[in-house]
């Protein structure tokens, strides 16, 4: 049973969010029985939603045809946990992945930016209103990269789309982010989108941000509970503690190469033992080097 729209937003609300990684076998497929160890694991800590094969999961290396079954298996694995589809390309191929996210069980949509090329306000309000049109779920957008909307925009998009529940900032502009909250309030359920989003989750906690996708989540789960609740208490002394002796040190082994925002987190699950194979291309691994340097740092936290 999939939740309505109000319940889901009320569910991204709630807690910390992850985006477990999309496990591939040695034939490049998705491995879908890795995929239910690994988010039956993780649905033990508690995160408020789990989003399939979302950006950490890889989407942009998916094909289309691929999304349904990798939702259908997050919904069998992660019991009561709530389940979001990515979603994305331009706007026909989007109506068609959020279609059949909706059959395969998916209790909402994240709709990331479209593909490529930039594109004026009017044709980022049609597309998101499109996709929104074409699925009685709730929907979430990605604001980043070359789909950045602007407040008025969003408050349309609010007012012609009633199941549009969730805004994720990935931009950085804290300025853009709080006239969004301003504007809207609690119209919407807002979400911190920045790679390895625990780095900037002050500033956008004091923007009205109040939640985040956790990406070090899938292999580090307790500790970025531990985080986001003391974030949420105002416990300063023990957010900059993890920052230093954690999330500083492994942003320097992010920042190594492109692509290690993700390629890490997969690399933290193969690690714990989970046998999630490679990032497909044109992501790379990390090198045994690096690999070396992420199990040192996750050695006091397994």
């Amino acid at each position: 049973m999939t939740l309505d729209p109000l319940a889901l937003k009320a569910a991204l609300g709630a807690g910390l969010l992850s985006f477990p990684v999309t496990p591939f076998g040695k034939d490049g497929n998705f491995n879908r029985a890795a995929y239910a160890d690994h988010v039956g694991w993780l649905a033990g800590f508690k995160a408020s939603v789990l989003f399939a094969a979302g950006g950490t999961g890889e989407f942009f290396s998916l094909a289309p045809e691929e999304i349904p079954a990798i939702v259908s298996a997050a919904k069998a694995a992660a019991r009561d946990t709530p389940i979001v589809a990515g979603c994305g390309y331009g706007t026909r191929i989007a109506v068609q992945i959020a279609q059949s996210a909706e059959k395969a069980g998916a209790d909402g949509i994240l709709l990331l930016p479209h593909y490529l090329i930039d594109a004026p306000q009017a044709g980022l309000f049609q597309h998101i209103k499109e996709v929104c049109d074409s699925v009685s779920i709730g929907v979430m957008v990605y604001n980043r990269d070359n789909s950045i909307l602007t407040a008025e925009t969003l408050e349309r998009l609010c007012e012609a789309c009633p199941n549009l529940v969730g805004f994720k900032d990935g931009s950085g502009d804290i300025g853009l982010v709080r006239k969004i909250t301003a504007t809207m309030g609690d119209r919407l359920t807002y979400l911190g989108g920045m790679p390895t989003a625990e780095l900037f989750a002050d500033a956008y906690l004091g923007a009205g941000v109040t939640t985040y996708s956790s990406a070090v989540f899938n292999f580090v789960p307790a500790l970025a509970q531990k985080f986001y609740s003391a974030l949420r208490a105002g416990e300063t002394e023990t957010t900059n503690k993890i920052l230093v002796d954690f999330f500083y040190p492994f942003m320097e082994i992010r920042n190594r190469q492109k692509g290690y925002a993700v390629a890490a987190i997969k690399a933290g699950v193969r690690l714990l033992g989970h046998d999630v194979g490679p990032v497909r291309p044109p992501l790379t691994d990390l090198n045994e080097q690096e690999v070396g340097m992420l199990e040192d740092l996750m050695r006091p936290y397994r």
